[in-house]
């Protein structure tokens, strides 16, 4: 099934028209805490679908992604009634569709069900390209399935709830899209303020139909990561260890912070192994200096990280370590294996880069 994608501002006429073309199933709206306080009564004003809803409600934050809140979801599912034939709308963000995503495509063997992000990460990331998980024995999307949503609404209009923190969470898998696009995509990223008071929704949401139109492009060539849809992991395999390495200590990360820090480990070593160009190397650092800051990695971490990413799903094997560098922009290079004590190298250099 091809997912549609829907961009509008006008997302409670979106979703009654989606539940109508369903045959008016019923309807179930998951949500987080504080999407339930923030997103909700708006929702509920502007859709009849969702005024008529059974709601259910779990908890927020990356470290309740879990089996407890699936299996909490699947409860609350079966007590309520639901069917293979009725609808969950997810809404909210990464953990919620994600969550959602899962307990829809697992329960009774698979009901409909339609994404609503609420956060810019959500949007340009979790809610697209039918990845669906949960976290598990201390690892990051452990336990999951594909599963396309029937349908994502794309919109910037709840954006502006959301902590700048967030906003740049999302930004940075924007940016990464951009270095597996071209050189004009990463121009505008770099050249649009995505904090306060610059922000500007209807700009955004621009730049965030021209990012996701990249990752879709991707995942339809290769919807079960076989090949070149691993390119989306650019940053992600020192990105997750971070993550994981940070839920260890009890001190969670944004996850598109960890990205921003995964990215400049990954072209430090695109730079080292395949010649890529240091000046967007280095512009890249600076970028997430400034606005990310610095993840404070110290070198007695190294084996514990190095061991969290020999965990990492697209590695071949439980020795080797696999990432996806960049030749240059647009030029990705999927399941580079890359030894060790190169990797330690390269943390060297980020730390150098980060000014650690």
């Amino acid at each position: 099934m091809e997912q549609k994608l829907i961009y509008t501002n006008r997302v409670g006429e979106a979703l009654d028209s989606l539940v109508d073309s369903f045959g008016t199933p019923e309807v179930y709206v998951l949500c987080d805490v504080n999407t339930k306080s923030f997103v909700l009564p708006v929702l509920t004003a502007q859709s009849t679908a969702v005024a008529d809803a059974k709601v259910i409600i779990t908890r927020s934050g990356d470290a309740n992604k879990n089996i407890e809140a699936l299996a909490s979801l699947w409860k609350s599912l079966s007590d309520l009634g639901a069917t293979r034939q009725s609808v969950l709308v997810n809404v909210g963000g990464g953990v919620v569709t994600d969550l959602g995503g899962f307990g829809a495509a697992t329960f009774k063997r698979g009901m409909h069900f339609i994404n609503v992000p609420t956060t810019l990460l959500g949007a340009v990331d979790a809610a697209v390209g039918g990845k669906t998980s949960v976290n598990f024995n201390g690892l990051k999307n452990e336990i999951g399935a594909f599963a396309d949503a029937d349908a994502v609404i794309i919109s910037s209009c709840f954006f502006n709830t959301l902590p700048q923190q967030q906003l740049l969470s999302g930004y940075a898998e924007m940016i990464k899209h951009a270095l597996l696009q071209d050189k004009a995509m990463l121009d505008r990223l770099l050249g649009y303020s995505v904090v306060y008071p610059q922000f500007d929704s209807e700009a955004l949401l621009r730049l965030l139909e021209e990012s996701v139109a990249v990752k879709q492009n991707i995942v339809t060539q290769d919807h079960g990561e076989r090949g070149i849809r691993r390119a989306l992991n650019l940053g992600h395999t020192a990105g997750h260890a971070i993550e994981s390495l940070a839920m260890k200590y009890q001190s969670p990360v944004p996850h598109g912070y960890a990205v921003a820090w995964g990215m400049v480990v990954s072209l430090v070593l695109s730079h080292m192994e395949l010649g890529f160009p240091s000046d967007i190397l280095h512009r890249i650092a600076d970028y997430v200096l400034k606005n990310y800051g610095p993840y404070d990695l110290t070198c007695k971490e190294y084996p514990e990280l190095m061991d969290f990413m020999r965990h990492d799903k697209k590695n071949a094997s439980p020795d080797s370590i696999a990432f996806t560098l960049l030749e240059d922009i647009g030029k990705p290079i999927c399941g580079y294996v890359v030894a060790p004590d190169k990797i330690e190298a390269a943390l060297d250099i980020y730390r150098d880069l980060m000014h650690i």
